[in-house]
């Protein structure tokens, strides 16, 4: 039997930097006392990186914003925090102020809140430079810029100068970093860094924390729902659910033997960029409790596969199994964490993968199947116009570019890349039904140009339905489930109430909702079930092909699984096709049957999955996956990153060349005639070969794969 104790520190240890000891926060509310922190304990020591992750409401956020000391005056704070020996909760507003950004440094999740938008950036580093260091105007500009220089921002004294609209996010994130790190603190708190930014951004995030944690020597805690993320810069792990720890460890230890079934859960429910196999993803059923009167049992147990009476009889205090290894002592909250072995008790996986429905047209060659989507060289552009009154045409942006692209019945085809690319206006020209600028598009064999009546259009529309990113802001919040399930099968024709009721309730069992939950309002749903109401309201019409934006990347990863698990199944039922945008290629990977990589408005590989994603031939492709990380703390370690250099070249040039030649790797290995090839010839979809995958690349052919 493996050895529990009670979590201590060891004596003789080197004192940390911070220590936290039973932190509790509870709010006021309607519904009565919410307890968001309830007892978190842990020791950072300086150059060490903490990872804290959990669902949303897991109490991540509060305990950060608790240690810098910003919860609102009604916030109730219990316990020790301990920066250095001095307990930051007996320390008032104004000597609290001068610890933050002196000694602690914050990154928030929005660095457009967290920069002020009349000042420039230089002037806002100065700021914070001046307010804690007796350093005169010109010394704080000569520092800012060396600080912005430092985080890898281009032309930084020219760049200092300017306002946060002017720069990307990406770059704003740098500029956040760099006033974080301006004081040369002891600790930087990192709240979800890299959530809004594009992979390639993400991984120059990662890379300039790392820069700035080596050149500070700071603690850093790292609040994030990514587990990539955590493996690949974390020393120790923290799983929070329902405002407590419920595993705590080394992250080698944690990712390679999870004690917890939580923890547990939220691994098997992500999709991995190095997994071919595309079993189901297996998701954690149910949601976090309310943390209104708790009950004292396991929070977890409603929800936990492996619950016994015995988890409901009282809540299990966080214990510390065995060794210690290396990195903190692994300690879970758990009755049965002796039991548990490589994610199974007595070799029954706690979380079984679920079984995939049989798909009805797998086994019909692609190239036999109807088309339900075509795009040939489509093009969309924009006016770029100066003036006031009297606007004046002063160039064009090239939003898409002459793209072709087809899909196929029972087909996913993912269409990725950064922000900027043209991915949404390729949506927006594909849902329009329009005859484009050039080109032509065809839904389901029935070219758009041709379609001149409203019945026509309508044919065509319920052939053709659209999932959103944001399920709440795509859903009327005044119309009960019902009515917004009922009003696509009205435009339809359908008047008939019991009709109605019957298509209603089949749609709802279809994507997994319990129909005695029509006359509900979407506010009453959980973000995992709201998304599935707007998936059933694109199927009422019983469409051919979905066009899917964004769909899960605004759920947590135990919601995610779920939604992915679902829109697989139903592809294999129904039949369906899909055009997937994401800009997380875990999930594209997992999903599609096929990948478009769009850069500036050009797609520049595509292709089977497995074949771009084994053997990536265009250095942006590259780039794009050795940036997704992987939840396996030792193969992070041992990937090699392909960074790329600034920001998108602007979308208004339209001189002949490859766009990409101003960020690419390969193009500086290249001899000058091959360099003046790049820059001034424009490369074209080539198939080298294999005609299912092709790539806009001169030179492909001397590129070395990237190791996933």
């Amino acid at each position: 039997m493996i050895e529990q104790r009670a979590v201590t520190t060891e004596p003789g240890t080197q004192r940390a930097l911070l220590s936290v000891r039973d932190l509790k926060v509870a709010f006021p509310s309607e519904a009565g006392r919410v307890d968001a922190v309830r007892g978190v304990s842990f020791d950072l020591h300086r150059g060490k990186t903490l990872g804290i992750v959990g669902e949303s409401g897991s109490g991540k956020s509060v305990t950060s914003m608790a240690v810098m000391g910003l919860l609102p005056e009604y916030a109730s704070v219990t316990g020790e925090i301990l920066l250095d020996g001095k307990n930051l909760l007996d320390l008032d507003d104004r000597r609290m102020s001068k610890v933050r950004g002196q000694q602690i440094g914050m990154i928030f999740q929005d660095p457009l809140s967290s920069l002020t938008p009349i000042f420039s950036i230089g002037a806002q580093i100065v700021e914070s430079l001046q307010i804690h260091q007796d350093i005169s105007s010109a010394a704080a500009w000569k520092r800012a810029v060396e600080l912005l220089d430092l985080v890898g921002i281009p032309n930084p004294d020219r760049r200092a100068k300017g306002f946060p609209h002017e720069f990307s996010g990406g770059m704003r994130q740098r500029a956040v970093i760099a006033m974080a790190i301006a004081n040369d603190p002891d600790l930087i708190i990192a709240d979800e860094p890299t959530t809004a930014l594009d992979v390639t951004v993400q991984a120059q995030i990662l890379e300039v924390l790392k820069t700035a944690q080596r050149e500070t020597g700071a603690a850093v805690i790292m609040i994030t729902h990514d587990l990539g993320v955590v493996a690949g810069s974390a020393d120790d792990v923290m799983v929070m659910y329902a405002g407590r720890p419920v595993e705590h460890a080394g992250v080698d230890e944690l990712f390679a033997q999870p004690r917890m079934p939580y923890t547990i859960g939220l691994m098997g429910a992500i999709p991995r960029l190095d997994d071919r196999d595309r079993d189901a993803l297996t998701p954690v059923p149910g949601t976090p409790p309310l943390l209104v009167d708790l009950p004292d049992a396991c929070p977890f147990a409603a929800r936990c596969p492996a619950v016994e009476d015995a988890c409901r009889a009282a809540e299990p205090p966080l214990l510390t199994i065995g060794g210690a290894g290396t990195g903190a002592a692994h300690s879970a909250a758990c009755r049965r964490a002796e039991e548990i072995e490589d994610g199974a008790i007595a070799g029954k996986p706690i979380f079984p993968v679920p079984a995939a429905r049989e798909d009805r047209v797998a086994d019909v060659p692609r190239e036999e199947r109807p088309k339900v989507l075509e795009l040939s060289g489509v093009t969309k552009t924009f006016p770029l116009t100066k003036g006031g009154l009297l606007k004046r045409k002063v160039g064009t942006v090239f939003a898409v570019n002459g793209i072709d692209l087809d899909i196929r019945e029972g087909e996913t085809l993912g269409l990725v890349g950064e922000s900027g690319c043209g991915k949404t206006t390729t949506l927006l020209e594909i849902m329009g039904l329009k005859p484009p600028e050039q080109g032509s598009i065809a839904v389901c064999g029935q070219d758009t140009a041709g379609l001149k009546r409203k019945q026509d259009i309508r044919a065509v529309r319920r052939d053709m339905q659209m999932v959103f990113q944001d399920p709440m802001g795509a859903l009327d919040p005044r119309m009960t489930v019902f009515d917004i399930l009922a009003e696509p099968l009205r435009a339809a024709g359908e008047r008939d109430k019991k009709v109605l009721g019957t298509k209603v309730a089949e749609l709802m069992e279809l994507v997994g909702l319990d129909p005695e939950h029509r006359d509900r309002f979407p506010s009453a749903f959980s973000g995992g079930q709201r998304q599935r109401i707007g998936i059933a309201r694109a199927l009422s019409t019983k469409p051919r092909l979905l066009v899917l934006d964004e769909p899960v990347s605004a759920l947590d990863v135990s919601v995610q699984a779920g939604v992915i698990n679902l829109l697989n199944d139903l592809k294999a039922e129904l039949g369906l096709s899909y055009l997937f945008v994401a800009h997380d290629l875990s999930v594209v990977c997992h999903i599609s049957d096929r990948v478009a990589v769009m850069y500036l408005g050009r797609i520049v590989e595509i292709g089977d999955t497995d074949a771009v994603f084994d053997n990536p031939r265009h250095p942006y492709t590259q780039a794009l996956l050795s940036a997704i990380p992987l939840p396996d703390p030792v193969a992070e370690r041992t990937r090699e990153r392909v960074l790329l250099a600034g920001d998108l070249p602007s979308p208004t040039d339209e001189t002949p060349g490859c766009r990409f030649v101003s960020r690419c790797p390969l193009h500086t290995t290249l001899s000058d005639p091959q360099k003046e090839r790049c820059r001034g010839v424009t490369p074209l979809l080539t198939d080298r070969g294999d005609p299912d995958h092709r790539d806009a690349c001169h030179f492909a052919g001397t590129t070395t794969s990237v190791d996933n």
